[in-house]
């Protein structure tokens, strides 16, 4: 599943929360009830335990989503929850922690269900639990995932199950070995991808059980998240934190005509002896123009990255945590990363040949969050795209789809591409 993928390298490669710009949005059947929100962990009621792993986790304060979310997930009487958030919000550490705030350690039996989409998002999401409960010492997790055979003939004694659909349901209704009235917390991580992934909606459906308290989460809050929520879900409280906008205002965007990949490459140099760059993204529409690139690069010296679909994600992750340390100047990719992926050094981007679609029209969304990589956070960036003169065509359609303006370039102009650097 793409969107799964895309969502635990993201939660491999997270070294510090997203912060957001926009309001939390709260949406709540009785407006007159009272709600609050907090600026610091020791608000809420937690254990000691709980507050150090969250502390020797890295984190001093709530983010915002965390703020407004736990004390929803921590009140008395328990109340449902639905969050939406852009990934890299907090939202795993969020529910992680009411997770740990809710099972009683002295049971042996599970208290808690957590659902995610795929065995690795289930993993992930289980080295969050273990990390901020590591002070915890009688609280045990179980994974419900390919692989782990449930025991035979005997109860689960792990207080938090996290699986995925299908092996819960397994151990729930055929192995019977989880006793599913006495789960008091049922938790659904990314939401979006669950309904996206056929079949995993229903089993999710199956799973959740009347009178324990539901927590969905997603990063995204279509149409068909809120009609899926609003079927396991009764009166909900829904957060809302809109996801960050890209926006080209703070990028300045270029274009060379080139005749070759060979002038392409030339002028790529000529970007690269002219421009003092942090660092440089270069995205490829091809493996195979990725391949021929990196080592035309790499025979020249120069210290390259590359980032394919055919690399597993831990190893795409390896890759931008290098990149992200430093210690390549140069990440040549494809589509597989345009998206979600933040290094703050990036100034410059270059499409060494312009995203289109089946119909060879211009792929603008692609073309945005390619881009986007240059100018996060507000900074400045420079975009350069390499473009065939019978493309050129595409670079006036894109201008007119975003309101843009993208300056042509003489690729052997080096004293246009030095005033740039100024």
């Amino acid at each position: 599943v793409a969107s799964a993928e895309t969502s635990l390298l993201n939660k491999l490669i997270r070294t510090s929360l997203v912060e957001s710009s926009h309001h939390v949005e709260i949406l709540q059947r009785d407006p007159s009830s009272p709600l609050f929100s907090v600026k610091t962990f020791e608000e809420l009621p937690l254990k000691k335990e709980l507050l150090k792993g969250i502390y020797t986790m890295g984190f001093n304060r709530p983010s915002k989503i965390q703020e407004t979310a736990l004390p929803i997930m921590l009140a008395y009487p328990p109340q449902n929850l639905i969050a939406q958030s852009q990934s890299g919000t907090g939202k795993t550490a969020a529910f992680v922690l009411a997770m740990l705030s809710r099972v009683n350690a002295a049971e042996k039996y599970p208290q808690c269900f957590c659902l995610a989409p795929t065995y690795e998002l289930a993993l992930q999401i289980g080295r969050v639990v273990e990390a901020i409960g590591r002070f915890c010492a009688d609280v045990k997790v179980t994974y419900a995932v390919r692989g782990n055979r449930a025991p035979q003939g005997a109860a689960l004694e792990g207080q938090i199950v996290i699986g995925t659909p299908g092996t819960m349901l397994d151990w729930c209704f055929k192995r019977r070995v989880v006793d599913v009235k006495k789960i008091n917390m049922f938790v659904l991580d990314e939401a979006d991808i669950m309904i996206d992934t056929q079949g995993l909606s229903y089993q999710s459906i199956r799973i959740q059980r009347p009178g324990c308290q539901m927590l969905l989460f997603s990063a995204t809050f279509k149409e068909t998240v809120r009609a899926f929520a609003m079927q396991i879900i009764s009166n909900p409280i829904v957060i809302k934190l809109r996801e960050e906008e890209l926006t080209l205002g703070n990028i300045r965007q270029y274009f060379f005509t080139c005749r070759s990949r060979e002038e392409k490459y030339r002028a790529l140099c000529n970007i690269y002896g002219s421009i003092t760059i942090g660092q440089a993204m270069i995205f490829c529409q091809t493996r195979k123009s990725a391949d021929w690139l990196a080592v035309e690069m790499t025979q020249d010296g120069h210290q390259v990255a590359i980032l394919t679909a055919e690399l597993t994600v831990a190893q795409r992750a390896d890759v931008i945590q290098r990149f992200r340390d430093g210690k390549e100047k140069v990440l040549i990719a494809t589509n597989v990363c345009a998206r979600g992926i933040d290094v703050q050094q990036v100034t410059i981007v270059v499409n060494f040949s312009l995203p289109v679609d089946q119909n060879s029209e211009p792929d603008f969304e692609t073309y945005l969050h390619r881009i986007g990589r240059a100018g996060r956070f507000g900074k400045k960036g420079i975009a350069f795209s390499m473009v065939e003169s019978q493309n050129v065509p595409l670079v006036q359609m894109i201008e007119e789809h975003f309101q843009t303006k993208i300056k042509q370039l003489d690729p052997d102009d080096m004293d246009e591409l030095e005033k740039l650097a100024n």
